[in-house]
């Protein structure tokens, strides 16, 4: 993680606790969530790679899941150690610790049933990094073990750029384009900003993961047919619980549906960690 990324995220603080929560956010958490409880076994031991404020880690300790907390922002660190000293669930967080996802060297081969890397993949634009941390993943993972890999898209940080008026210059910037659509490289020249950021094309996903011994299970499309209209859904919780429900359970449903994988602004990778010799297939839908 380049010094731009640090400070980033180190002045965001409170704001990763809460974004999970907000509009735009709890579409996210909806669709991540309900992909985690359907595939995680009973009491699993998860590392939580790059979980930040703990949002994912206390949700999964209030499930009964042994939970080792991992990433590189002290100040997203502290903040996850307040939350996990005030939880009821604290018990179940084994370990909150620094570390890079390209090296999970502190933990032994198989260490754990599962592994969550939620948002380290988005600030690796280098291929060396991403080969590096996708190895780290599958070597602490059992065989058989879980993994649910989140990926930001192409199009999301092309629309980001479009929604911010300081940064739309960049789009008149040919190279600039070309480079974030053909690689998906993404470095901000606004400081302060999301930067150093990666954007994937679904279609490169299951075969680099495929790569490094996992298996695919599903790809989804983490915000799926609800993007766009996250402030109606939030308003609908309020005004009309049953059409709410209702519509989350059809965001959930077809978050697999290939055609709008790339459109969306988030996608959730689940594969599990494979024997040699055990072919790579993906469930759609």
């Amino acid at each position: 993680m380049s010094e731009a990324v640090r400070s980033y995220y180190a002045g965001l603080g409170d704001h990763e606790w809460s974004r999970l929560v907000t509009p735009l956010g709890a579409l996210e958490f909806a669709v991540n969530s309900c992909a985690i409880e359907r595939h995680l076994p009973v009491s699993a031991r998860v590392l939580d790679m790059g979980g930040g404020p703990a949002r994912y880690a206390l949700w999964l300790a209030a499930r009964g899941h042994g939970v080792t907390l991992a990433d590189l922002s002290p100040e997203l660190l502290a903040i996850a150690r307040r939350k996990v000293a005030q939880s009821p669930h604290r018990d179940h967080v084994e370990a909150i610790v620094r570390a890079d996802a390209r090296d999970l060297g502190r933990w032994a081969d198989g260490s754990f049933d599962a592994v969550l890397s939620l948002g380290p993949f988005y600030h690796l634009p280098d291929l060396g990094g991403r080969k590096q941390a996708a190895g780290e993943l599958a070597r602490v993972l059992r065989t058989g073990g879980l993994a649910f890999v989140a990926f930001m898209t192409r199009y999301s940080l092309l629309r980001r750029i479009a929604a911010i008026p300081d940064e739309r210059h960049r789009l008149a910037e040919p190279a600039f384009v070309a480079r974030l659509l053909e690689e998906g490289v993404f470095i901000n020249d606004v400081p302060g900003r999301f930067t150093h950021g990666y954007g994937a094309d679904p279609q490169e996903i299951v075969p680099f993961l495929g790569s490094h011994g996992l298996e695919a299970i599903e790809l989804l499309a983490s915000e799926g047919i609800g993007w766009g209209i996250q402030d109606a859904l939030a308003e609908m919780a309020t005004d009309n619980p049953a059409s709410h429900q209702a519509m989350l359970e059809v965001v959930v449903h077809t978050a697999g549906d290939p055609s709008i994988l790339g459109a969306s602004d988030h996608l959730l990778y689940v594969g599990r960690r494979r024997s040699e010799g055990v072919s790579v297939s993906v469930t759609e839908g």
